[in-house]
């Protein structure tokens, strides 16, 4: 569940550097926050579509491909390469007006230290979403998603929970030294956010593949200007963020704990969505400066390299964009019906 800030803890995050209670805590909310936020999506997804998946989930010819309705028309190839210059320039003109916005006044190159450690934590984090990603697949193919979504949300929950928190802070806090260890807890994790996200598949694979896409676009260009900026432009970041991670996790929780009409389950659901996709955006700047700033440390002998320890936040960070982007295509696709 959501952890009580002692007065103890709520005093370090007026620390301009994170501390060690800090990220553990962020962690832990980020952590909450996409499982509860998978789980109202599934939960509402496995009332609206209940009846048919009896029938269809014991057809063996079951594919990706096959639970999105057939196309009707394709586009041309001249249409098809008119759509992906479009896109390309969209998100092309979008890093550069961002990095203007954000970065007035860049910083000098990256050292080699700082790129060295940036490349290897992005380099875990590619991985282990690519890993979270084929997992989850195979789940739902093996239908692990049908029995979650048919299980009791709340034990589901609390299993998530324990499993990825427990996995994540014994890959967080085991040494870099233990790469074995290190390496097991870390795919543990992996494992543990494929079991929540394997149900995300019953979703179109059309919305599936725009929110991918949009949420590599939004995390790159994050990413670009957290790692252009002034040196730990950011860092600041890290109290205020903590304390809206926490906000979009109560929201989240609210519908199911409080008895709340129409207006407060609106309210709540638009906190948890475009109020949690500003919050998680904030993470990337900050987890990326947070990363450069490890790097110079490293580069000095003050800490051990740890890219696994720096991946966990980057993935969370992207996993919560994801869902919420998930959501808020699927309320778009509805509302044009």
């Amino acid at each position: 569940m959501i952890p009580l800030l002692r007065p103890s803890i709520l005093l370090t995050l007026r620390l301009p550097v994170v501390s060690s209670l800090r990220q553990p805590l962020a962690s832990s909310a980020r952590s909450f926050s996409s499982f509860r936020t998978s789980s109202s999506v599934l939960s509402t997804l496995h009332k609206q579509t209940s009846k048919p998946f009896s029938s269809t989930f014991f057809r063996s010819s079951r594919t990706l491909l096959t639970d999105s309705a057939p196309v009707v028309a394709r586009p041309s190839p001249s249409e098809a390469w008119r759509r992906y210059a479009i896109t390309a320039v969209t998100v092309a003109g979008t890093v550069v007006a961002v990095n203007v916005f954000f970065n007035r006044e860049t910083r000098d190159a990256l050292s080699l230290d700082e790129r060295s450690y940036l490349h290897e934590s992005f380099q875990y984090t590619g991985v282990g979403l690519a890993l979270t990603a084929v997992a989850a697949r195979t789940m739902f193919k093996n239908g692990l998603a049908f029995r979650i979504m048919a299980a009791n949300p709340w034990a589901v929950l609390g299993i998530s929970l324990v499993g990825s928190i427990g996995t994540m802070m014994g890959a967080m806090y085991t040494a870099p030294e233990n790469k074995l260890l290190k390496h097991a807890f870390w795919l543990g994790f992996n494992a543990c956010q494929a079991a929540t996200l394997s149900p995300l598949f019953f979703v179109s694979p059309a919305i599936l593949s725009r929110a991918a896409l949009y949420t590599c676009g939004v995390v790159g260009s994050l990413a670009y200007v957290g790692a252009t900026a002034k040196t730990d432009k950011y860092i600041y970041l890290g109290g205020p963020l903590l304390a809206g991670v926490t906000v979009v996790a109560l929201s989240s929780l609210a519908p199911m704990a409080l008895p709340l009409g129409l207006r407060g389950l609106a309210i709540t659901e638009a906190v948890s969505l475009y109020g949690g996709l500003a919050v998680f955006g904030g993470f990337v700047l900050y987890d990326t400066q947070k990363i450069l700033q490890h790097g110079r440390m490293v580069g000095t002998g003050a800490m051990a390299a740890d890219p696994i320890r720096e991946s966990i936040g980057l993935e969370l960070d992207m996993i919560n964009i994801f869902i919420r982007l998930v959501q808020i295509l699927s309320r778009s696709k509805d509302r044009k019906k």
